[in-house]
């Protein structure tokens, strides 16, 4: 029985209607993330510098500054760096909220809440205001930690933790890991609650060990969460500046210290050369890209399967 051609235009019509609506917010953010990125592959490619910022027409140099950029060891120091600090940095953000959510799952409700709330407000300060502190934390002269170090009997009066680079990087872990757990906690906590309790009761019962029930249900489990959570981790931890930079700006070496971020800031910024900023930038685009494809490609194919 053929159908009659008013009914097909409905069903076609009903079938094109939700990518209609897509189509406007689509269009917005591929113009919003688009524009700016085309923006910065053209500019990578020319002379831009602080003679363009006043009007001076820029030239076309093509690929003459990524190979400046890249025949430079410093380049590829602070590639090193950023790729070592982005995967401690992330690794260890993963392994305290991961604990830190196995742990409000296990307590009691209002030691699950006190302890939902300070990561909340931890969460929830801005990252100026956080730094403040933080400085003042590890300040050399009137900082909280050497006075308490100082205290245990340790020589650590007047120490600059910020001087060296392995202490300033130390230094930068400790805040960045403290500032990105509340986020893995809490994504992970959520992921626990569906855990179906049941299957756990069975496996208790069955003889498991909380090792067994934890590698072997929970973790399987939620692992498309862990996924996403660590994927995000690699993608902002490879790119941090704030932090780094405000540390800098407290008296270290910004060429020891320097990360893609900063190093970015210091060629456009501090140098005037936004061309090669610009050329810095794709690089960090492609690779944030190529770090985070191998998870990518996980997530597709679990979302793949029936």
């Amino acid at each position: 029985m053929t159908q009659s051609a008013p009914t097909v235009r409905k069903r076609r019509r009903i079938r094109l209607t939700p990518y209609a609506l897509l189509l406007p917010a689509t269009l917005i953010v591929l113009l919003a993330l688009g524009y700016p990125i085309v923006w910065q592959v053209i500019t990578s490619m020319q002379q831009f510098g602080l003679a363009q910022q006043f009007g001076q027409p820029p030239e076309w140099v093509w690929f003459s500054n990524y190979a400046t950029l890249f025949s430079n060891p410093t380049t590829w120091l602070v590639v090193a760096r950023s790729i070592a600090f982005c995967l401690i940095a992330a690794s260890s953000t993963m392994v305290i909220g991961v604990g830190l959510a196995l742990l409000m799952q296990a307590v009691p409700t209002w030691t699950r809440l006190t302890l939902q709330i300070a990561l909340l407000l931890a969460w929830a300060t801005p990252v100026v205001a956080a730094m403040t502190i933080w400085n003042w934390i590890f300040d050399w002269r009137r900082g909280l930690v050497n006075w308490l170090l100082t205290g245990l009997g340790l020589p650590m009066q007047g120490h600059n933790w910020l001087q060296e680079p392995l202490s300033f990087f130390a230094v930068a872990l400790i805040i960045v890991v403290w500032m990105s757990v509340p986020f893995v906690a809490f994504s992970v906590y959520a992921a626990l609650t569906q855990v179906p309790g049941e299957v756990l009761e069975a496996a208790q019962m069955d003889g498991a060990s909380p090792w067994q029930r934890l590698r072997y249900i929970i973790l399987p489990v939620i692992k498309p969460v862990l996924g996403i959570v660590m994927l995000l981790q690699i993608i902002w931890d490879l790119r941090v500046f704030t932090q780094i930079k405000l540390l800098q700006d407290r008296g270290s070496i910004a060429s020891q210290t320097d990360v893609l971020g900063t190093y970015i800031y210091q060629l456009g910024v501090g140098s005037s050369d936004f061309a090669m900023a610009s050329a810095m930038s794709i690089f960090v685009l492609l690779l944030t890209i190529a770090l985070s494809w191998a998870y990518v490609r996980n997530l597709v194919k679990e979302d793949a399967q029936p």
